[in-house]
Parts: structure tokens; C-alpha cells; sequence
């Protein structure tokens, strides 16, 4: 029987009408249409709204930036002897993508290359946690499992397995690349320190890139975990000029990290400028040796140890130059060069004596008795005492103590050294012999014999501030502080007490509050050295390109000059700053230089410079401390307490070429300890001259 189309459509209907009812197909076609409206809306968003930056992310996974290390820059001495140097380190590596995909073969090759590094085939287990914390060369994990890591995270880069291998080892297993696929010698520059130990504090060391400076240093196109940057001396100071510039290469890499081809040319790595520092490696030598051996004898003489801790410091007065810069202990930065080891930099950093620190500009010490020639200079420059008065010098004095015009005052007590005294001093005889009284009496003031209070607190401070006190000298090694010299304010802010008249006594003394580092107290005396003139103590003598052309030239720097520079205020009668300045009389400068002079010809330091034949000045200091060392140990007796050694010393005395100071922490007396240390110094000097002037160093 045959139907009609109207029939066949109406029995179709009636077939759909009895199957599934039309409003379900509805349904059906709304989810649908949904479906593909979502579909739709998704290829526009990924296509067209963010579609750039999905492009921009599949660069990146295709595209790989390679930094290229660059090469640092050396460090000199002032004679061309290298202080700090590029070593070829050679790392053994393995490649895992490019190992044999034979198990027995790498096995193989596992073990064979075990009996040449001493590093075990396998050694523990793998997990997440150790895989994070995984440092190589630095991991007890064996082969295995250091080439395991490496496959995980990047398959076609080379995963160090031994570092620092010895030049044999490295040859043998180039070698024998050909049977040992995937191993590979890897060069690494390393940081090498010929003169360790000698120059460490001046030179200091490299260390990894810091979670703290990470940013800043990955801007410069540096790795963090690969490059390394200063961590101590003119390595951290000098950092920006010596560090380079790393090179870049942009090349296109697969989905497992295989190179491919280099998208763009290769940028070169640009090597960092080298430094000639003005330090003299052999007076460095000698002045170190000179150090130990004087604590190394009051140590043995005294059978105990008195001191461990000094300071030498060597300084052309006319150019600032520093010739040599000793701070015992210190530390070796060669154990430094590749990684810095845990147990060694914890027992650097535990030490009480603080080897890392620099003491020489980074602790703050009593100056003593060297400090005694900012209240001589102000004296005379004042008009307080003239050069030829004399002074009543016995060995004590009985001062009314105040803390204020309105305190009737306590008598105290003021001794010398010397309780025998010494007669009637004049200026330079007060010098010569460091007449505690003498002093006392122009800096506080005393009856008839120094009237209207002598210099004063006030401008003791002026003028310990024009010789360089109480500030950085600016010179370019890291830590300096700025030491202190106290007044009225100060202490009222720090110790909550006004300011008596015992503290005006002992600041004139460098005792008490006052606070300062060697390199301070030599600038001081450099500055009285060169008539006035101070000039900014540097360590740079030269920038060097990478081809060891000069690019930027030494040329000494003026700070100041006392005696034209108005740099001293005019106080009123209230000790308040006029507005006014004036400059220190070049008068007042000689007579300061005639008693430094007689110090050595008929004074305190006499015994100590008698083999110098090279006519010489300076000035002793043996300056009483209690500090938290000397409380611990309960040194801190009244009228005993314990002594830092300080001298000071330039030569020749008419046209100084060199001031050396030298400062031994408990080292007692000035004259006895320190001052034998500066002879040495100053004899090597001209002995050096003299073998240079017959074809030695330049």
C-alpha cells in the first residue's frame, strides 16, 4: 500500500507526537545552542580579547633568554701585584637528556665516572623536600639522584655532579666525552685572592646574590644562584665597577628545553673595569708582621694573653693615599673564593674579636692621649695659652666638680701620669712629655693659671671636627662610622645628665665619651702633617678597562684647608655660634708640628723611635677604657683600669711623605707597644724607597 506525502508527514508526526513530545526538543536545542554559545564566547576571549597575551605566553615557553656570564674585573696593588683574580674552575657535569637511554650503559657510565670525582654512584633518596633544598656540589646525594633532579626540572641543562676537579681530572674525562655521552667539563670563573690573609680586610670576598638584593641585581641582568657579588671591602664597595655587564642570547627551545636556534643575535658580555688600589702589598706585609710580632711578645712576656686585636695604618699625608690598612684578626677570604662554608662563616661571625669587621674604620674606641693635639691647636689658636707661657705642671690637681653655674661643686681629684709632674711647661714641652695637667688646665680652665674656663667644651668640638673627628672620612670601604665627640646636648639626649666639669677635663684628654677610629685619628695628625691641608684618604688609584688601559686617572682631593678655609665659629660669651668663622693661624699648625716633633727628639716616644735615622714626629697614647670586654672580665678597677695602645707617627718631619698610626685593643701604654710598631712601619717605607730608586717597584 502506497501513502500519499500527506500521509507520510502525518503519520510522522503522529510517530513523533507518541516518541517524545515537541517541547523537549526545545529543551534540547536551547542546551545545545548554550553549549555552543559558550564555546563561542570562550574562542573569542582566547582569539580576539586576550588573545595577544596568550601569544606573548607561548613566546615565552618557546622562546628562552640564556644570560652569559661575564668576566669581573681584577684588583691591584699599587705595583701592579694582583690582589684579586678570574680562576677557570672546572665543574663536572652531566647532561640527562643526553645520556644513553640503555640502563646498563648509563650504569656504566655512572660507575666509571665514580672513581674519578669520589662521588657515589647513589646515596639516599629523592623526595620533594630534599629535590627543593637540592644544591649541587654542595649535596651528600649520589650521581643518580643529582642526574634524577636534573631531569626533572631540565632535561637538556647541564646539572653539576663534582666541582673544582683538579686540571688531570678535567682532561681525562674531555677525553673521553665521546664514550661518556651526556658528561661534559663545565668552566666556571671563580674569585681568586693570591695575598688571603694579608690584604683580606681591605680586599674582602664574593658571596650569592641575596633574597634581599635579588630584584635589584636580576634588573642588571645578573643570575641569582649563578652570579656572585661582593660581600666585604672594596668587593662590596667597588662592586658596580668591577661586576660587568652579563651577555644575552635569545634562543628557541623545544617543550622539553632543547635548543634549538638562536631567535636574535647574541649579546657579548661586557668584562668589568679592574682597580689599582694605592695599598702597597710589601708595607702591607710589614706592617702586619709588625703588629703580631709586638702582640705576639707583650703576650709571651707577660705570659697571658694581653692583646689580639690592632690596627695599622699607613697614609701619604699629601695625597690621602693609603699605603697599608692592618686589622688584626682577620680572616681569609680565599676559603671564601667558590662558596662561603657554614661552620667557617659561623665561627667567623661568633668570634668575639670580630674578625670580619674592619677595625680600623669600623670600631669606635677612647683616643686618648693622640686626641690631645685638638686641644693644643685650639689652645694657641684662641689665644687660651701662648707658645711660650708657662704652665704650673704637678702630678695632681683638685678641681670643684659642677653640673651647673648654680652647683657648689664637689672638690675632685685630677692626677697625671706622672705623679712626680713635671716643673713649669710650656706648649711644646707640655706636648712632648703629654702633660696630663697641662692639658686639663687649657681645656676646662684652672684658677689664675688658665682663667675663664680655658678652650671649653664647645670649641673643643669645633676644632676636633676641622681635623676630621666626629664624621666618616668618606673613603671608599664599607662600615665606616662616624665616632663621636660629645657635648652639653648630647649628653643630656644619651645619658639623661648635664654636663659637668670633670667631662670638659677628660674630653680634653680623649677620655670619657670621646669616641674614634683609627683612621680618624691618623687623618687628624695628616692633616697637622701637611700644614693644614686635609686631603680625602682614598684607596683608588686607578680604573682599568679590561684591557688594562687607565680610564680614570688618581688625582688627590683638597677636603679642606684649615688655615683658609674659615671653618671654626666664633662662639659668643654664652657659647652660642655668632655666624662668624675663622681659620686656624699656620702659626698655631708649626708649633702643633715643633711639639710632635719633640715627642721623638725629648719626649714620650723617644726610646721608642731612637733607630729611626730619618728625622720623624708624632704623638703617644695610652687611653683608659671600660667596656663591655672589660666588665665581663671585671678589669674595670678605680684608678686601674684597663689601656688601649695608640701611637701616631709621620716622617720626614719637614716634607712628610708618610703618617702611620698604629692601635693595639689592651695593649698598655702607647710608648711601649704601639710606638715600636709605627718605627717598624716608617723604616720599611724608606727602605722600600730606596730599593725601588735602584730598580725595584716604580
Amino acid at each position: 500500500m502506497v501513502l500519499s506525502i500527506g500521509e507520510r508527514f502525518v503519520s510522522n508526526d503522529q510517530q513523533v507526537h507518541s516518541g517524545l513530545e515537541r517541547w523537549r526538543f526545545k529543551v534540547i536545542y536551547i542546551l545545545l545552542g548554550i553549549v555552543f554559545s559558550i564555546y563561542i564566547v570562550r574562542l573569542f576571549s582566547l582569539q580576539i580579547i586576550n588573545g595577544e597575551a596568550y601569544l606573548q605566553q607561548s613566546e615565552e615557553n618557546r622562546i628562552k633568554n640564556i644570560s652569559v656570564q661575564t668576566l669581573r674585573g681584577n684588583l691591584y696593588d699599587r705595583n701592579g701585584i694582583v690582589l684579586a683574580q678570574n680562576a677557570a674552575s672546572y665543574n663536572i657535569a652531566i647532561t640527562p637528556a643526553l645520556l644513553p637511554e640503555d640502563e646498563g650503559t648509563r650504569e656504566q657510565i655512572y660507575r666509571e665516572l665514580s672513581t674519578y670525582i669520589q662521588v657515589p654512584v647513589t646515596n639516599g633518596i629523592v623526595t620533594d623536600k630534599s629535590a627543593r633544598f637540592f644544591t649541587p656540589c654542595q649535596t651528600d646525594f649520589g650521581i643518580k639522584e643529582i642526574v634524577l633532579i636534573g631531569d626533572t626540572n631540565a632535561p637538556f641543562s647541564p646539572v653539576n655532579v663534582k666541582c673544582n676537579v683538579n686540571n688531570e681530572i678535567a682532561m681525562v674525562i674531555s677525553e673521553k666525552r665521546g664514550t661518556w655521552p651526556g658528561v661534559s667539563v663545565e668552566i666556571e670563573p671563580v674569585r681568586e685572592y693570591p695575598t688571603g690573609y694579608l690584604t683580606a680586610e681591605i680586599v674582602g670576598f664574593l658571596g650569592p646574590i641575596t633574597a634581599e638584593n635579588k630584584d635589584y641585581y636580576e634588573d642588571m641582568g645578573f643570575v641569582a644562584g649563578r652570579d656572585k657579588v661582593g660581600f666585604g671591602g672594596v668587593e662590596y664597595s667597588l662592586d658596580e665597577i668591577l661586576l660587568g655587564k652579563n651577555g644575552l642570547r635569545v634562543v628557541e627551545v623545544d617543550a622539553a628545553g632543547k635548543e634549538i636556534r638562536d631567535v636574535q643575535p647574541p649579546l657579548a658580555p661586557v668584562p668589568g673595569n679592574s682597580i689599582r688600589l694605592t695599598i702597597d702589598t710589601r708595607l702591607q706585609a710589614a706592617a702586619k708582621t709588625a703588629l703580631l710580632d709586638e702582640m705576639n711578645f707583650w703576650n709571651t712576656w707577660l705570659n697571658r694573653i694581653q692583646s689580639q686585636n690592632g690596627v695599622v695604618i699607613a697614609m701619604n699625608p699629601k695625597t690621602g693615599e693609603i699605603l697599608a690598612m692592618v686589622s688584626e684578626p682577620t680572616y681569609e677570604n680565599n676559603r671564601l673564593e667558590r662558596y662561603i662554608p657554614e661552620y667557617y662563616y659561623n665561627q667567623l661571625s661568633q668570634d668575639p674579636l670580630k674578625p670580619l669587621l674592619n677595625h680600623g674604620i669600623s670600631a669606635m674606641h677612647p683616643p686618648g692621649s693622640v686626641y690631645k693635639m685638638v686641644a693644643a691647636v685650639a689652645a694657641l689658636n684662641e689665644h687660651v695659652v701662648t707658645p711660650e707661657q708657662e704652665i704650673p705642671c704637678p702630678g695632681t690637681i683638685s678641681v670643684v666638680q659642677k653640673y651647673s653655674a648654680n652647683d657648689p661643686g664637689i672638690p675632685r681629684e685630677y692626677v697625671g701620669y706622672d705623679r712626680n709632674g713635671h716643673g713649669m711647661c710650656n706648649f711644646v714641652k707640655a706636648v712632648g712629655l703629654s702633660d696630663d695637667i697641662y692639658f686639663y688646665k687649657i681645656g676646662g680652665g684652672f684658677e689664675n693659671d688658665v682663667p675663664n674656663g680655658g678652650v671649653g667644651v664647645w670649641r673643643l668640638k669645633e676644632y676636633a671636627e676641622a681635623l676630621g673627628y666626629n664624621r666618616p672620612t668618606g673613603i671608599e670601604l664599607p662600615g665606616e662610622v662616624s665616632g663621636l665627640v660629645p657635648d652639653p646636648t648630647w649628653k643630656r639626649i644619651y645619658r639623661a645628665e648635664n654636663w659637668s666639669t670633670g667631662d670638659t677635663y677628660i674630653t680634653t684628654i680623649g677620655q670619657g665619651y670621646v669616641l674614634a677610629t683609627p683612621l680618624q685619628v691618623l687623618q687628624s695628625f695628616a692633616i697637622l702633617a701637611n700644614d693644614g691641608k686635609y686631603m680625602q684618604p682614598t684607596i683608588v688609584k686607578e680604573i682599568l678597562d679590561s684591557d688594562g688601559n687607565v680610564i680614570q686617572a688618581f688625582k688627590p682631593k683638597l677636603v679642606w684647608d684649615l688655615t683658609k678655609d674659615p671653618l671654626i665659629d666664633i662662639l659668643d660669651e654664652n657659647n652660642k655660634p655668632t655666624g662668624q668663622k675663622r681659620v686656624i693661624e699656620p702659626w698655631v699648625i708649626k708649633y702643633a708640628q715643633m711639639g710632635m716633633r719633640r715627642v721623638v727628639e725629648d719626649g714620650t716616644a723617644t726610646k721608642a723611635m731612637a733607630k729611626l735615622e730619618i728625622p720623624s714626629a708624632g704623638k703617644t697614647g695610652t687611653a683608659e677604657y671600660c667596656d663591655n670586654v672589660a666588665q665581663e672580665k671585671n678589669l674595670c678597677q678605680p684608678e686601674a683600669w684597663p689601656a688601649h695602645s695608640w701611637y701616631v707617627g709621620y716622617a720626614p718631619y719637614d716634607d712628610p711623605e708618610i703618617a702611620v698610626v698604629a692601635f693595639v685593643y689592651n695593649g698598655l701604654e702607647g710608648a711601649s707597644v704601639a710606638a715600636p710598631i709605627v718605627e717598624r712601619v716608617l723604616q720599611t717605607y724608606f727602605d722600600l724607597k730606596a730599593i725601588d730608586a735602584t730598580g725595584g717597584f716604580e
